[in-house]
């Protein structure tokens, strides 16, 4: 069961809001890099960089180690399983709700085969 309130969950899902904190998670996932290596395909600073990967540090979705004077990040995946439960618990709500839907559907169809004639004579 998923608990709810979450705060680090709150903080994954502001983490993830920006594309370029996502881009940069989609890269770590290959493999630990360097921060210049992070900010290579953006054309933004490398502080601004800086500033993403602070987000994601504090959302508990990466870790930075320095190397003499090269810092290394690597993604931390635990907080995205989190929010994959509070994902799969809401979708399983709403296919609950859909299947609900079908069967009163299905069922107003089996007491009502022909709607029309009931229409026209109002």
């Amino acid at each position: 069961m998923v608990k709810f309130p979450n705060p680090s969950l709150d903080a994954t899902f502001a983490a993830l809001a920006d594309p370029i904190r996502r881009a940069i998670l989609e890269r770590l996932a290959r493999g630990d890099c360097s921060v210049s290596e992070l900010a290579d395909p953006f054309d933004i600073s490398l502080p601004a960089v800086s500033k993403h990967l602070r987000v994601l540090e504090r959302a508990g979705l990466l870790v930075q180690n320095k190397q003499g004077r090269v810092r290394r990040c690597r993604l931390v995946a635990a907080p995205l399983q989190d929010a994959a439960a509070w994902i799969a618990y809401y979708h399983r709500f709403w296919e609950r709700q859909f299947d609900a839907l079908a069967d009163f559907l299905e069922q107003s169809e089996t007491d009502n085969p022909n709607p029309q004639e009931e229409s026209e004579c109002l």
